[in-house]
């Protein structure tokens, strides 16, 4: 079937909005505030040795090569198709974890308003993931200018206009001297690196700042890509710094870490603040924001994984009939089998003794594995100054710098990895031992099969 040529029409805004509604969410800040004016410490860190890296390093690959874009195209031009797929496959697969914990937030803020209590109800979170998931599938089947324009009225209704109010509220609360569940002195925002447990936050912080080059993939719909990647890139690492670190902050304020919520605690805390100021009346039509902007922020991940997975297929890892794209221009195959993947997936909040567990763990293992591809985003990086050399310099310092980011950006994941396997000490996860096994072995079943895949691609090619 031949491959359908979309228009050029994603601006800078546009293509800023998709990035900031990719890795900016609002769901994440409870996961952040759990670990109280420590948040500050990590946040620094995180910001140096993993988003800056990941924000200069897609920002000059996508500039390069902005008609070969994406985690697949730059892994095979400097490493071959097997770790492309690799890489892709890396992408592709985390985000079948991911999205039933953004979904869960969806259900959790709407489950909150009716009952609070509903809100870590199993039964009614997984139900109401698995209608919104196949309703969203439906609309990223309809094509990419469909999926684009509401990404970007959700990211301003739904992510962008309630992180601003919670800030305000949070800065109100602390002008009007209510009273603080948070310190800020050395000795409280100083965490123990001797202690794994401090180093946990770190996860929940890289968490936020994932998906940073999925935009990457729509380069061949943007006009002047080299120039509008960067500009778009910056505006949503400013933003995004910002308001997950004042976010976090603002729920950390108000919430004792003991009795945050991961999957209602922004509900938690607006309740807590709208109620303090005699403004309930609200508390419904937030709930009905914060699903509008998880609904936008889940557009952009389910459909650019599956574009970069389509291309990979297309170089015969996959079955023919997930190569075909419908008349939208979309992967329909693809989209349709990652649905019925998620809905399998869904069953892991049975796996552990809460929902806060069972979040918990579904982000970790999206974020590790995530993790593994940005390992080798890195590497590619400093292949292609080589290989290809680049003439678009947006790293600073030449191959010194661009040396020094990429070894800030490993340095940031190998540290993550390793954290990834330490369970937090205030969430119910049913020991320490029974989370690792659970977590080793969903990391074994999301990477096992694209070995698999990989090692039957090279069999096949050597018996042509």
């Amino acid at each position: 079937m031949s491959k359908i040529t979309p228009t050029k029409t994603i601006s800078v805004f546009a293509l800023s909005m998709l990035i900031t509604g990719s890795i900016d969410s609002i769901r994440n800040l409870p996961a952040s505030a759990l670990f109280g004016s420590q948040i500050l410490f990590f946040f620094a860190l995180a910001a140096i040795t993993f988003l800056l890296p990941t924000a200069l390093v897609s920002a000059q690959l996508s500039s390069a090569f902005p008609n070969n874009s994406g985690i697949y195209q730059w892994t095979k031009q400097a490493m071959g198709k097997h770790m492309g797929f690799l890489a892709i496959w890396l992408q592709w697969i985390n985000t079948m974890v991911w999205y039933p914990t953004i979904l869960s937030f969806i259900a959790g803020s709407a489950l909150y308003v009716i009952n609070p209590n509903l809100a870590n109800n199993k039964i009614h979170i997984v139900s109401i993931i698995l209608v919104v998931f196949w309703l969203l599938t439906i609309v990223n089947l309809k094509g990419l200018k469909l999926s684009t324009k509401l990404a970007g009225y959700c990211a301003v209704l739904g992510m962008i206009i309630p992180m601003v109010l919670i800030v305000v509220l949070a800065a109100i609360w602390l002008l009007t001297q209510h009273q603080m569940q948070i310190e800020f002195n050395w000795h409280s925002i100083t965490p123990n690196l001797s202690y794994g447990g401090s180093w946990v936050s770190l996860t929940a912080i890289i968490t936020s700042f994932l998906g940073m080059e999925l935009a990457t993939v729509h380069s061949a719909q943007i006009k002047n890509a080299a120039s509008v990647y960067p500009k778009a890139i910056a505006i949503a690492v400013i933003f995004t710094t910002l308001t997950m670190l004042l976010g976090s902050l603002a729920i950390a304020i108000v919430i004792a870490p003991s009795k945050i919520e991961l999957v209602s605690g922004v509900m938690q805390s607006f309740a807590l603040f709208l109620s303090t100021y005699n403004l309930h009346w609200m508390i419904p039509i937030l709930a009905a924001m914060l699903v509008i902007g998880s609904v936008g922020s889940m557009i952009n991940w389910m459909i650019s994984p599956a574009k970069g997975l389509l291309h990979a297929s297309r170089d015969g890892y996959l079955p023919k009939w997930l190569t075909i794209e419908n008349k939208n221009g979309v992967p329909g195959n693809i989209l349709l089998m990652q649905a019925i993947l998620v809905t399998i997936i869904c069953l892991a909040f049975y796996l552990m003794p809460s929902v806060n567990g069972s979040y918990w763990l579904l982000t970790d293992l999206s974020t590790e594995v995530y993790l593994l591809m940005y390992l080798l985003m890195f590497i590619v990086s400093i292949i292609l100054n080589y290989k290809s050399s680049i003439t678009i310099k947006i790293i600073p310092g030449g191959k010194a710098g661009a040396w020094l980011i990429t070894l800030l950006g490993l340095t940031g994941c190998m540290c993550a990895l390793f954290v990834g396997f330490i369970p937090p000490d205030n969430i119910n996860v049913g020991g320490s031992h029974h989370y690792i096994k659970v977590f080793s072995s969903g990391m074994f079943l999301m990477i096992f099969p694209a070995i698999i895949i990989i090692a039957l691609s090279s069999k096949k090619t050597s018996t042509l």
